[in-house]
């Protein structure tokens, strides 16, 4: 197997399926109020494993590790949190240890843990009716839908409801060729679009490397805009958009005319945050209307206020022709995905059969959830709060980058940020390489290692430390991260060189 299959939260498996069902959280717990919620404990990574192997959690890592199968990951050797509960930003072990969520789950608990506003919109609708064919319509559909009609960028109207991000891919990959009659995709090398066939082939994540001889076809990659690492070896401030013609000069090699769609992250997110050139998109757009192809968003991480805004498109003030969405749309209180049609797609199919279709497709539950859920960022102003604790994140950094020599590029929008670690700066030698091996990994595992000892819980893979914590973060919160996240930064730091 490939060394780069394992990625850590922390110091353990980090991934599952992209539409990992985050129910668990959701569990009644009306009475918690008046729970007193343990301090956080700093202690050896010795004795934190020794204490979460024990007492109640050490059953239940034992019937998990024994009875199922962890994703990304080899079998043996796993230390897995035994999560209790969660609330807000926090998560706690059956030992009583608290964890600050840095990553919400896998950029997906954009709510935060543990609100029972979801767990009674869920009851309510169970109680109603749990499941009906996708044929029926219900009024959790009905509802969503439109919903999702009022608050996506302008024409886009009507939605396909998957059960999860990966999904979502794969039935905008075939609706573009059914619309346009084309068979090719453009897709980006640093992109991670899902874990099925199809999706899989789209991203250029080296996850699908062990499974490279069942790529479909017909998906093309380009190069990523990473300025802080230019492909071109320009500089954003003086550069000709290398990036953009690029990708024009591979739509002349593949020819325009057999080009169904190129698809394209809201933002970047698990490949390290690349940030687009504030006109990159807008450029790919234009040359998307120029030849008849379609533009297509993977907002799956970065829609549902984690930017800022409601879709990180809407930074660069484009208008997709179709958007693909899950994560944040339940804040992963259970499974659900969507695909989002322009009305010019969708009239396409009035006289013609529509061949997409999900067992799921439009579950009721999930779709209460989901309407739930979208009612809690308008009422909390948590999109708003996504801004602004954006901002204060960046001021913060700014001071991080004054005292740790490792910090070699901070990128953020919103709250979907991520450190990226180097051994100088001037040649930007990485702390870890681009799919490391594993005795490549050994001082960010060392970092890890020490971000879970410290009570937190966030996303680290390669050379870089993911910044995403809930949409409800406060100041405080975000500098108690921080404080965690600089204290094992010292540990990077020693590995520098002038």
């Amino acid at each position: 197997m490939f060394a780069n299959i394992k990625h850590h939260i922390c110091g353990f498996d980090w991934h599952s399926q992209r539409n990992v069902s985050n129910s668990i959280f959701a569990l009644k717990k009306k009475n918690k109020k008046n729970i007193s919620m343990p301090e956080t404990r700093t202690v050896s990574r010795h004795i934190e494993m020794q204490s979460s192997t024990s007492g109640a959690g050490a059953q239940i890592i034992r019937d998990n590790l024994d009875y199922t199968l962890f994703s990304w990951s080899p079998q043996k050797n796993l230390h897995p949190i035994a999560v209790k509960y969660g609330e807000g930003v926090y998560l706690y072990d059956h030992d009583g240890k608290q964890y600050i969520d840095f990553s919400s789950g896998l950029m997906n608990v954009n709510i935060g843990h543990g609100n029972q506003r979801v767990t009674d919109a869920v009851t309510k609708q169970m109680q109603e009716i749990s499941y009906v064919t996708p044929g029926c319509a219900t009024k959790a559909r009905g509802e969503l839908g439109k919903k999702l009609a009022a608050i996506t960028p302008k024409g886009l109207n009507k939605t396909l409801f998957t059960t999860g991000g990966a999904e979502a891919i794969e039935n905008a990959i075939k609706l573009a060729r059914l619309y346009t009659g084309r068979h090719k995709i453009i897709a980006r090398y640093r992109a991670f679009h899902g874990a099925s066939y199809g999706a899989m082939t789209a991203g250029g994540d080296p996850r699908k490397l062990p499974s490279d001889a069942q790529q479909i076809p017909n998906i093309i990659h380009v190069e990523d805009p990473y300025c802080y690492r230019c492909p071109w070896g320009k500089e954003i401030s003086s550069c000709s958009r290398e990036c953009v013609s690029h990708v024009e000069r591979v739509i002349e090699f593949e020819g325009p005319e057999n080009i169904a769609a190129i698809l394209m992250e809201g933002e970047s997110g698990s490949s390290g945050c690349i940030k687009y050139p504030p006109d990159y998109l807008q450029k790919i757009r234009a040359l998307c209307d120029k030849h008849g192809i379609l533009l297509i968003m993977d907002e799956v991480m970065s829609g549902f206020g984690r930017t800022g805004k409601w879709f990180a498109a809407e930074h660069s003030n484009i208008i997709p022709d179709m958007i693909t969405t899950a994560k944040g749309i339940t804040s992963g209180y259970l499974p659900l995905g969507a695909l989002i049609v322009s009305d010019k797609i969708a009239s396409h199919f009035d006289d013609k059969i529509l061949w997409l279709g999900l067992t799921y497709s439009a579950h009721p539950v999930c779709c209460a959830a989901a309407s739930e859920v979208l009612k809690i960022y308008e009422d909390e102003n948590m999109i708003q709060n996504a801004a602004v604790m954006g901002k204060y994140v960046e001021q913060k950094m700014e001071e991080l980058k004054k005292k740790h020599p490792s910090i070699g590029d901070f990128r953020n929008t919103g709250l979907l940020g991520c450190i990226e670690l180097v051994k100088n700066h001037a040649n930007k030698e990485p702390m870890a390489p681009f799919n490391a091996k594993p005795d490549e990994m050994s001082i960010m595992n060392k970092v890890a290692a020490k971000l879970k000892e410290l009570g937190m819980y966030t996303f680290v893979r390669w050379n870089y430390i993911f910044v995403a914590p809930p949409l409800c973060v406060t100041e405080k919160e975000i500098d108690k991260g921080l404080s965690i996240i600089s204290e094992a930064l010292l540990i990077a730091d020693e590995y520098v060189y002038a």
